[in-house]
């Protein structure tokens, strides 16, 4: 497949972050112990600061929820959430300290270490747990609406006719792997397709420009879509692969070092997940999310999705999902990071041409995710770990099950 993406343009994509401080409750400290070990619930005092990132996405949500409810505070936390400007923005505020942890693609550290999206050989950025499970979408402008939902046949069709500009957000990043395991799927000729890389929430005024005809990316910017009368969802990734890693807390240097803060930082998100898994919260936080400092968009175009209310617009009517839309918590299977599914991004970059060489995969699996940490924060918790670390799963798109214990046979499918 031919793609028109230039790495080092897109790395410059969008400079550095806009560090724009999210509204919400804001606690201040006069005197931060940022030390290992410093004890928590001891004060406003003795808060310990920590500074997350966050893209402009529905499933910003834990970090939201976190410091809204009041979560970091109670476990001794000073928490400010920083506002990013884009994926490439993130990464290198992670990788240059500005800042601490936040929410990003699960894949990012795994592109970074790559060479796909950052410098090859780069392993600063560590998976610490899931943050969301689904709720992404491929969304076509409204013209495409022959392709219909989740028609392989039909959008390979529309593929070989249109030759369309499609989007994403991030080279190797989820939205990146969502879009071309889709075109694959599709089995169209590729050839002519051009892959660029915006951020999330410009996804919108480019399709409304007419500068894209199609994108991969979060919610609400697919739903915005559907409303706006420009775009329809032609499938989501929960029909792609049911229950799939989405957004992570990536965390830099300071806080991999710094376990004991980045303990807490966990445990706090963890009861906002379970939080967040309570549909009768949803509601109230889709209103949370909306105001301009985090998601910036009408509570309306939030609430739906969050509570599996699919209006798919086009005309293609609604699709309702019941326990596989977004899900943070999932009795514990959602933030559990598995060593499986690195091993799946790392052999869909082998066949999306992304990567000439079979990486590591175990050693990039075990460096890159902070596992003994998660299952030590878990138990303390009291929540269970599962037990499907290196299992076997399936792929609903194209009916095919991966093994992480054969991974050289997903990596050179077709």
């Amino acid at each position: 497949m031919t793609t028109y993406l230039h790495r080092r343009g897109f790395l410059r994509l969008a400079g550095s972050a806009a560090a724009m401080a999210a509204t919400g409750s804001a606690l201040s400290a006069c005197a931060v112990d940022e030390s290992p070990g410093q004890p928590v619930g001891a004060g406003i005092n003795n808060l310990r600061k920590v500074k997350l990132g966050f893209i402009a996405l529905t499933d910003c949500a834990p970090l939201i929820a976190a410091k809204e409810l009041g979560y970091f505070a109670e476990r001794g936390l000073d928490v400010e959430l920083i506002k990013q400007a884009s994926w490439p923005a993130t990464r290198d505020n992670l990788l240059s300290g500005e800042i601490d942890g936040g929410h990003v693609l699960f894949s990012m550290p795994l592109s970074v270490a790559m060479g796909i999206g950052g410098k090859a050989g780069t392993t600063n950025l560590k998976i610490a747990m899931v943050l969301n499970n689904n709720g992404q979408a491929i969304t076509l402008k409204k013209a495409y609406g022959g392709a219909a939902y989740g028609d392989l046949s039909a959008a390979k069709s529309l593929l070989e006719k249109e030759k369309p500009k499609l989007a994403m957000t991030f080279p190797g990043g989820t939205h990146d792997t969502w879009l071309r395991y889709w075109l694959k799927a599709t089995k169209a000729d590729l050839s002519n397709i051009q892959v660029s890389a915006v951020p999330p929430p410009q996804m919108v005024s480019n399709m409304a420009a007419n500068n894209q005809d199609g994108y991969c990316v979060g919610e609400p910017w697919n739903a915005v879509a559907v409303q706006k009368g420009i775009g329809f969802t032609h499938i989501t990734t929960q029909d792609i692969w049911q229950h799939h890693p989405e957004k992570a807390l990536v965390v830099g240097a300071r806080l991999t070092q710094d376990q004991g803060t980045l303990a807490e930082v966990m445990k706090a998100i963890l009861k906002a997940c379970k939080w967040l898994d309570d549909l009768a919260n949803r509601d109230k936080l889709a209103g949370m999310l909306s105001p301009v400092g985090y998601v910036n968009a009408p509570a309306a175009d939030i609430r739906g999705r969050l509570l599996g209310q699919y209006d798919l617009g086009a005309g293609l009517g609604t699709k309702t999902y019941t326990g596989d839309q977004m899900m943070f918590f999932r009795d514990g299977e959602t933030p559990y990071p598995r060593r499986s599914h690195v091993y799946w991004f790392l052999a869909q970059y082998q066949r999306f041409g992304l990567v000439k060489d079979a990486p590591d995969y175990a050693k990039l699996a075990d460096e890159l995710i902070l596992h003994d940490l998660y299952a030590k924060v878990a138990t303390d918790e009291g929540i269970k770990i599962p037990d499907d670390d290196m299992a076997p799963f399936h792929v609903k798109l194209d009916n095919v099950t991966f093994d992480p214990k054969n991974v050289e046979d997903e990596a050179k499918r077709p």
